[in-house]
């Protein structure tokens, strides 16, 4: 098992491992243990009552935060002729129209943060699914990333301005982006609140008993925070 440095353990020497925090301790808590020399990435964790094997109990949805991540995010656009000419004038990153982009792409390459594809495309975009499925890129329906030209301005407009896909994971953990270190406590605690919304809101069907069983909050680098989740069910009972 990997030991952590120094400035690691002194971190977590502040935390209370046995006590569960209410989301506003945790997030100041998350910004107090940050130690690291770049602006930190703050996560909250899931942990879900379901079993991600069966259909039913499949949670995977997307939500825009009220204050964004605090990143800029690069958009790549699967997208030719008159598409490819909206997606580029509504602000894509890149375009990617022709055979060199897919065999670019097959070749490594990966300097995007989201993936968008008009239908025409996905005939060819298909090919690329072992290359962008891994990593959550591969355009989909269900995600809202495979969509008509006239409603490209508008996708990438919501990706840029910090649209988050959320899916769980095959231990039935979820693992998703809020914020900066640097953000205010204020808008960290509004995009908590916002995320355990949505992911309170995408139950599935087949979920039984306790659903959202345990939240944890942390930095990149710092320690795992936990945070009382009725508390955090009581913030979004009251968005």
């Amino acid at each position: 098992m990997p030991r952590h440095g120094k400035k690691y353990q002194e971190a977590l020497a502040k935390v209370d491992r046995e006590r569960f925090y209410t989301p506003r301790e945790a997030l100041e808590l998350v910004k107090e243990t940050s130690y690291a020399s770049f602006d930190e990435t703050v996560e909250i964790h899931f942990r879900l009552g379901i079993d991600p094997r069966h259909a039913d109990q499949q949670v995977r949805d997307t939500v825009r935060l009220p204050h964004g991540l605090g990143k800029e995010v690069s958009v790549l656009v699967f997208a030719a002729g008159e598409a490819g000419r909206v997606a580029e004038d509504a602000g894509a990153d890149y375009v990617a129209d022709s055979d060199e982009w897919f065999e670019k792409i097959e070749g490594g390459w990966m300097e995007f943060d989201a993936a968008l594809a008009v239908p025409q495309m996905m005939s060819k975009v298909g090919r690329l699914g072992r290359f962008l499925g891994p990593r959550g890129l591969m355009p989909n329906p269900k995600a809202g990333t495979l969509v008509e030209a006239d409603d490209l301005p508008r996708m990438i407009d919501e990706i840029k301005a910090g649209r988050v896909e959320f899916r769980v994971d095959r231990f039935a953990n979820l693992h998703v982006p809020i914020g900066k270190v640097s953000f205010a406590t204020e808008k960290l605690l509004e995009n908590f609140a916002t995320m355990v919304d949505a992911v309170a809101k995408a139950r599935p069907p087949g979920a039984s008993g306790r659903y959202i069983r345990k939240i944890v909050v942390t930095s990149s680098m710092g320690p795992g925070i936990k945070v009382d989740t009725n508390e955090a069910l009581a913030m979004e009972a009251v968005l």
